[in-house]
């Protein structure tokens, strides 16, 4: 669970994120956000530049149904377990900082596999920090690092993936080790 100060995303008085369905039990809205989000994901998703304002529609395409704010970038603080991600107001130049670089890095092309996990565990412990929406942050940087992965010509297997592994890996990388994330890429490879 996130902890996010003076929510405007949430119920009054709960914690349950505003939704198109007007959900208001936890388990129901994950349910539906996760049933839907994996429909989305099935389509044809948005083209774009690999830029932020690419990363922002595959958002919207994921969560259109769930949120009125899919693809919008956050307006309040959170964290998790005490850590926090980056500041609302810090977003835009944070994220434009990192897809530059991923830009000047030529989106990984042309890269060897250990090579290519190396820099795509830094890409994606940056993205991770940035957490640029109020929720489906993770959903939003698969499906995203994926595209990505398969356009620098290094496609990952997700059939090999490991929700608890990447989760443990990207604990990892956001207090500074990203070598287990590299491990966990390299090992999507195809």
């Amino acid at each position: 669970m996130y902890d996010a100060i003076d929510d405007p995303y949430t119920y009054e008085n709960s914690t349950v994120l505003v939704n198109k369905l007007d959900l208001r039990d936890q388990d129901e809205l994950e349910a539906y956000e996760a049933e839907i989000s994996s429909a989305r994901s099935g389509e044809p998703l948005p083209e774009g530049e690999f830029d932020f304002t690419h990363y922002c529609a595959v958002h919207r395409h994921l969560f259109q149904d769930v949120y009125i704010w899919a693809g919008k970038p956050r307006t309040v603080r959170m964290s998790k377990q005490g850590n926090p991600f980056c500041y609302p107001e810090h977003i835009g130049a944070q994220a434009t900082k990192l897809f530059a670089e991923l830009k000047a890095d030529s989106f990984f092309k042309d890269l060897e596999p250990d090579d290519f996990s190396t820099r795509a565990a830094h890409f994606l412990s940056e993205l991770n920090v940035i957490h640029a929406f109020r929720e489906g942050n993770g959903r939003t940087q698969l499906t995203f690092f994926a595209m990505l992965a398969d356009n620098a010509g290094h496609p990952l297997d997700l059939e090999k993936f490991d929700p608890d592994v990447m989760l443990g890996a990207m604990i990892e990388s956001f207090e500074g080790d990203e070598k287990k994330l590299a491990r966990a890429i390299r090992g999507l490879i195809a």
